[in-house]
């Protein structure tokens, strides 16, 4: 490995003289910065991070931890943190827990020692609060929290409409005629399904109409349980689900299927989140828009104005064929 002495050497100069002109300091003659530069690329030299952040106290570096890099919902939030960051002159370090505590420890943990200058992140499933977060990152590091959130932490927290979107998702629903609607309720230890739940009992109260707790199927936000929860839906009489994923509204609408139901015409199914599958795939899926290109540049400029508050980024339900049987009917 090429080190700062090798191209002081091949330059005949001092280490530090090398070393003030790769940080651009002002000390150092233009002419002698350019040599630095081209010799350090001729050379094949690779500055230490880690060190120079050691030295420096911090990094030009955010960390961003989600729980899933492979849903849209996740790597569009990335994308609009770093749009706004690359800008800032920051660069994103990524990180992603597969809904693991432990994973996610072991990434904060991680981003601390590399002395990234915040931490933007949405919590794994598995958390139960958010005292292990402040305890392993500090409270030097800035954090930021989006979708699922701790309310008891510091910083800012980007969230979404969770409690509207699921309400009107709900309404929807009872508008196009369905009349025994369970839900896919996800994990009650994260705020943003809990708010969820809530929107859709609300919505039902509000129409005049019984909330059946057999027909909530909870720890539902992956394809195959919302498969399983949708077989049992249907054999318990329900003719419509409101769900707080994707993901397992297409599992649901895969059971649906199997059963021999015509959708929307016997059973509407809404989802959440607007992945990019729900336009593609048949009958297409209604679901609630949650804007997360959005909420990853609001975060992103939270941590750069030293925002504190909760930051929300309002929702749409956006009407697809799974659960607009009027239109069918008029036809």
């Amino acid at each position: 490995m090429v080190t700062i002495t090798d191209i002081a050497e091949a330059l005949g100069i001092t280490p530090s003289t090398v070393s003030r002109a790769l940080a651009g300091s002002p000390r150092v003659k233009e002419e002698t910065r350019l040599a630095v530069e081209k010799a350090a690329e001729q050379m094949g030299y690779e500055r230490n991070v880690i060190a120079s952040n050691l030295r420096r106290g911090r990094s030009d570096m955010v960390g961003i931890i989600v729980p899933r890099v492979n849903r849209e919902f996740f790597s569009n939030v990335i994308g609009g943190a770093e749009s706004i960051l690359e800008e800032a002159g920051y660069r994103v370090l990524i990180c992603q827990t597969h809904e693991s505590r432990d994973s996610e420890i072991k990434a904060i943990r991680s981003l601390r020692n590399n002395r990234v200058a915040a931490v933007i992140m949405s919590h794994a499933i598995e958390d139960q609060d958010g005292e292990h977060i402040i305890e392993t990152l500090g409270k030097e590091i800035p954090l930021v929290q989006f979708d699922r959130v701790f309310h008891n932490l510091p910083g800012a927290k980007v969230v979404g409409t969770n409690f509207q979107g699921a309400y009107e998702a709900t309404k929807h629903l009872i508008d196009n005629g369905y009349r025994r609607i369970g839900a896919l309720a996800g994990y009650m230890t994260s705020d943003a399904y809990a708010n969820r739940l809530d929107g859709y009992r609300k919505a039902l109260a509000d129409s005049g109409m019984e909330v059946d707790e057999s027909i909530i199927f909870y720890d539902t936000i992956v394809r195959e349980t919302g498969y399983e929860a949708g077989l049992k839906a249907v054999d318990l009489g329900c003719d419509a689900l409101y769900s707080s994923g994707d993901f397992s509204a297409l599992g649901a609408v895969e059971a649906v299927t199997d059963r021999g139901l015509s959708i929307p015409r016997d059973f509407g199914i809404v989802g959440t989140a607007n992945e990019i599958f729900t336009s593609l795939m048949r009958p297409t899926l209604s679901s609630v828009g949650q804007y997360p290109y959005e909420m990853g540049q609001r975060a992103a400029s939270a941590f750069l104005s030293g925002e504190g508050e909760v930051i929300t980024i309002p929702t749409k339900l956006i009407v697809r064929e799974s659960s607009n049987r009027n239109s069918i009917c008029q036809k």
